[in-house]
């Protein structure tokens, strides 16, 4: 009976295995795609699409791909300000930032702030759910990992601005500016691209309109953007 039941176990901890390996090599061979190939959806605009017809079949997601180079050079200072100060020293984590998130939130007593690099919301963004818990933050992690090491510092802020969320159905730069300003990506400038980084940690709150908190955080992210280093 133990013999029968410690064969179960072990046959059941290497499919467990195979599975994971499976889903690692899953996630590692489209990152080695998208090294040089533009990503047509992610996770999250999957999410948003399925959300979205269920009000209005018909709805659709406003996003169009826009190459590096024609994304305004103030909108990605102003990102990299806002969400990740440290983006071209880190290998994909902050691990400054993640322990004065840690700090916080046993401050406050519950999880809010998160400490999450560029390259992790561009993992969870790719493959992940908005959903938090232990298991998504790790799967969160090994996939961050995978893209540091495969791709380029520009790779990875090229493909964020192109997928970030900017609001109900609004997904990248372009599509960002377009709604918000009616004018391309390229031609977004300082105040503008400070009030759309302003607008990502929350993006379908803050609207084009941010409240006292937001517009004070606004003038923070214009005063130090001039000075921030990008790809």
């Amino acid at each position: 009976m133990k013999k029968r039941l410690f064969r179960w176990l072990w046959r059941a901890l290497l499919l467990i295995f195979a599975l994971v390996l499976g889903a690692q090599l899953w996630f590692f061979a489209h990152l080695l795609y998208w090294r040089n190939h533009n990503p047509t959806d992610t996770r999250f605009m999957r999410l948003a699409q399925a959300e979205r017809q269920a009000r209005n079949p018909q709805a659709k997601l406003a996003h169009t791909w826009m190459p590096y180079e024609r994304i305004s050079i103030h909108l990605k200072r102003a990102v990299v300000t806002a969400e990740d100060s440290h983006f071209l020293k880190h290998d994909g984590f902050d691990w400054d930032g993640i322990q004065l998130a840690l700090e916080k939130n046993l401050a406050r007593g519950q999880t809010r702030a998160g400490g999450s690099t560029i390259t992790q919301q561009l993992a969870k963004n790719l493959f992940l759910s908005p959903k938090r818990s232990y298991l998504r933050k790790g799967q969160e992690a090994i996939i961050a990992a995978m893209i540091e090491m495969l791709w380029s510092k520009r790779r990875i802020l090229e493909v964020y601005l192109n997928i970030a969320q900017w609001g109900d159905g609004i997904f990248g730069a372009e599509a960002a500016a377009q709604h918000y300003y009616r004018v391309p990506a390229a031609r977004l400038g300082p105040v503008e691209s400070a009030h759309l980084a302003v607008m990502l940690p929350n993006p379908r709150r803050y609207g084009r309109s941010p409240g006292p908190m937001q517009q004070a955080r606004v003038r923070r992210i214009r005063a130090y953007m001039d000075n921030t280093h990008v790809p």
